[in-house]
């Protein structure tokens, strides 16, 4: 048994856009409520209708999403409301004005449609990323500079009494958080995009470089809602171990491709 609480809440109403920092919030089957519920989608000759992601438009990141009119726990998950935009200028820009996908095009130079599907997007479908705040600290501290969890695109943080990556054992184990219950699944195999500073778009592929070395390219775990209801920063946090866990992947000097294909938020 794991114990602590929830340090950290956060929801990305847009793929691949900045998001916001919640209090409270509702989860159920599609993971946390209105989390990647919106995405663009590329409408470039060969890629029409694929999600277009930060991988492909590092702008993204300066734009930002929000639930203005349901915020923190009052969202339904059944039927969010549209999220209001923020663009690099201030500009604020409702879901369903008219001019936004010329905005959006004019910023990243390529045109975009906008999607919404309410059982949401992310790269494992219905799914919470989960991280630790020892995880995040040893990180920091091994490449001797901050590292803002914003570039996780993480949705429940937690403070444990647990070592550093100890969650790379969790999978089969069950998260309560609050009145909510998860199925711990797969450590999350890291992409290309926590490399980029989610405020100047800078790339630090150091980053990604020590991850791979040192922990096959995985941080945080993914995790779906068995059970739903509500959680608050501050909550109560407990994690019960898989009767037999996994074992947390050995630190190493080379690299290495990362255990699973699946799991990389954006």
């Amino acid at each position: 048994m794991a114990e602590g609480v929830l340090a950290d809440l956060a929801r990305w109403p847009v793929k691949s856009l900045g998001g916001e920092r919640l209090a409270a919030a509702r989860l159920d089957w599609r993971g946390l409520a209105g989390d990647r519920a919106h995405a663009l989608l590329d409408r470039r000759e060969g890629r029409e209708g694929r999600w277009l992601t930060i991988r492909q438009a590092p702008r993204l990141l300066a734009w930002s999403a929000a639930y203005r009119e349901a915020p923190d726990d009052r969202l339904d998950p059944a039927d969010p409301p549209p999220p209001t935009l923020r663009a690099p200028d201030g500009t604020v820009w409702p879901w369903h004005d008219p001019g936004l996908d010329r905005a959006l095009a004019a910023d990243l130079g390529m045109a975009v449609r906008r999607h919404r599907d309410l059982g949401g997007q992310q790269d494992l479908q219905a799914s919470v990323l989960v991280t630790t705040e020892a995880s995040r600290r040893a990180v920091a501290e091994a490449l001797g500079r901050p590292v803002e969890l914003r570039r996780f695109r993480t949705n429940l943080h937690l403070e444990l009494d647990t070592p550093a990556f100890a969650e790379e054992g969790w999978e089969g184990g069950r998260l309560q958080v609050g009145e909510v219950t998860l199925a711990l699944a797969h450590p999350c195999a890291r992409c290309v995009i926590p490399t980029r500073d989610p405020d100047d778009l800078s790339r630090w592929p150091e980053l990604l470089r020590w991850l791979h070395r040192r922990r096959g390219g995985l941080f945080g775990v993914n995790a779906r809602v068995v059970a739903g209801g509500r959680v608050r920063v501050g909550d109560r946090a407990a994690v019960t171990e898989p009767a037999t866990p996994s074992p947390p992947r050995p630190s190493t000097d080379w690299d290495v491709a990362p255990r699973w294909g699946l799991g990389a938020q954006a």
